[in-house]
């Protein structure tokens, strides 16, 4: 039987390259996490750990060792949490990973709720794109993970459950041609509008939130095949170039960046076109840019958990939060 303080150890050997800061880390003496390594490396049999130069790296068993440890010490944390969890919501912590325009829009609004509905329970945030953000939940490090997929015929990854929270449209981002909208105080008006699960408003919208459906017709991406293109994140890219095949050509994509305030700049700059979806728009809208809604090409935003309902009181608090807090973000 392994021992699970020295799988511990292990893995903050793996994480911080050297005895001396996973020392540091777990609050044991150099000697102490030595001891454990030796004790691990003859439980196993097999060498853990070797000299490099001045300091040590792992052997190829060692790695493999520290990666599956990895995620049953993520396990045990999140069942600890979740027995912690059934006590009541007075204290403990629930986690969530998300992607940055979720974290720019709705989350903020369902950790108030949390802090106001349970002020012992602690929110902890992790910024992150979905691949990741699942490999997290997988592992036990995160009990929520807010992620998108653009196919929502795809089958759910087993033992995943999702709670759907929003349809999340995409529009082509071109240089504004006219006076920038503007809200109050001159600031530039909001972007598209959020459209919460089951919301039944279905019709093309272009431009700020509350546009008249009829103001433009949807964007008609073959009418700008020769244009430059800037292009975002890999999954983000994937669907560009998806849905630039479907128009049928291939973009020229001439810059690349994961930063919306920046990709939105080099559009009002003439500096190519771009797709991006609603959430991102609410969070930035760049006054010299106009957004018309691309019929057909639409994200689907959930909070993925592991194992189905009832969830612990923690991890069902924050998605009842995340759900609410659509009402009160646009």
């Amino acid at each position: 039987m392994l021992d699970v303080v020295r799988l511990r150890v292990l893995v903050a050997v793996a994480r911080r390259g050297s005895l001396t800061a996973a020392a540091k880390d777990l609050h044991y003496s150099q000697p102490s996490v030595s001891h454990h390594l030796a004790r691990l490396e003859a439980e196993t049999g097999a060498r853990l750990i070797q000299r490099a130069g001045r300091g040590i790296r792992l052997t190829e068993a060692g790695r493999l060792l520290a990666e599956r440890a990895a995620d049953i010490i993520g396990r045990l944390d999140a069942t600890a949490e979740e027995l912690a969890a059934h006590v009541g919501l007075r204290s403990g912590r629930v986690r969530l990973a998300a992607f940055p325009s979720a974290l720019g829009t709705f989350v903020p609004e369902a950790a108030m709720r949390i802090a106001r509905d349970h002020p012992g329970l602690q929110l902890e945030l992790t910024e992150t794109e979905p691949p990741e953000a699942l490999r997290l939940l997988r592992a036990g490090r995160v009990d929520v993970a807010v992620m998108f997929r653009y196919d929502d015929t795809m089958p759910e990854e087993s033992g995943l459950h999702l709670t759907h929270l929003l349809d999340d449209p995409s529009y082509l981002v071109s240089p504004s041609t006219r006076e920038p909208a503007t809200g109050p105080a001159g600031q530039p008006a909001a972007g598209p509008a959020i459209r919460p699960a089951g919301d039944p408003a279905s019709e093309p919208t272009s431009g700020p939130a509350g546009a008249s459906p009829k103001a433009h017709k949807p964007a008609r991406l073959a009418e700008h095949a020769g244009a430059a293109w800037i292009a975002g994140c890999d999954r983000c890219r994937s669907h560009l170039l998806d849905i630039c095949a479907k128009a049928g050509f291939e973009p020229r994509i001439s810059f690349t960046s994961d930063d919306i305030v920046a990709v939105q700049a080099l559009v009002a700059a003439g500096m190519g076109l771009t797709v991006l979806p609603g959430l991102a728009l609410a969070a930035h809208r760049h006054p010299g840019v106009t957004v018309t809604e691309v019929a057909g090409s639409t994200r689907h935003v959930h909070a993925a958990v592991y194992g189905g309902p009832p969830h612990p009181p923690a991890t069902e608090a924050l998605l009842s939060a995340l759900r609410e807090s659509l009402d009160h973000v646009s």
